[in-house]
């Protein structure tokens, strides 16, 4: 039997079916926020490959995913070199401003674009798109003000679960599945 849609589901799936850019925050987000760093002073960072291939299929559907994030590491770099996501932004204070810069070159509305962060420093920007996601482990104040909580963490498939969302809600899915289902 099909689970009905709670009012904040069919919201969040209204306001994704519109996104034509989607932003991620990297630690906590695409990670599950720990930082490692080496006794040299490198530092590293552990991403889910389920989240990396949604990130590949949101691309993949049309949509253009960009990285933005308050640090800079060169794990970082290679994980977005490694996924084809040439819109990386590291050592970014002020997300909000990038995001209208961003819009302003690709000559869409806030309302077109969407971003996923855990922490408050990405509410103004969370507060400025048309559509919002955290991780199930945000922060409370975040988890209280976006369009979409994710049933699971950071780097534990967060990120795959609002890919996801953002292709069914586009009406992309059966279309995205294909290549796998032949």
């Amino acid at each position: 039997m099909a689970k009905l849609a709670t009012a904040a589901q069919t919201t969040a799936a209204r306001k994704a079916a519109g996104v034509v850019l989607m932003g991620f925050d990297v630690d906590g987000v695409l990670t599950d926020g720990t930082l490692y760093f080496t006794s040299q002073g490198d530092e590293m960072k552990a991403f889910s490959s389920l989240d990396g291939h949604g990130l590949k299929m949101l691309q993949r559907a049309g949509i253009e995913v960009v990285i933005i994030s308050g640090r800079s590491s060169r794990a970082l770099e290679m994980r977005a070199r490694n996924l084809g996501i040439a819109a990386l932004h590291m050592g970014v204070e002020d997300k909000r401003a990038l995001l209208d810069k961003i819009a302003a070159q690709r000559g869409i509305a806030h309302a077109q674009a969407g971003y996923m962060g855990d922490d408050v420093v990405d509410l103004p920007i969370l507060r400025a798109c048309g559509f919002s996601a955290t991780v199930a482990d945000g922060h409370p104040e975040v988890l209280a003000r976006v369009d979409y909580v994710a049933t699971k963490g950071g780097g534990r498939g967060a990120v795959r679960e609002v890919c996801d969302l953002i292709i069914r809600a586009q009406g992309k899915w059966d279309a995205a599945m294909a290549e796998y289902l032949a």
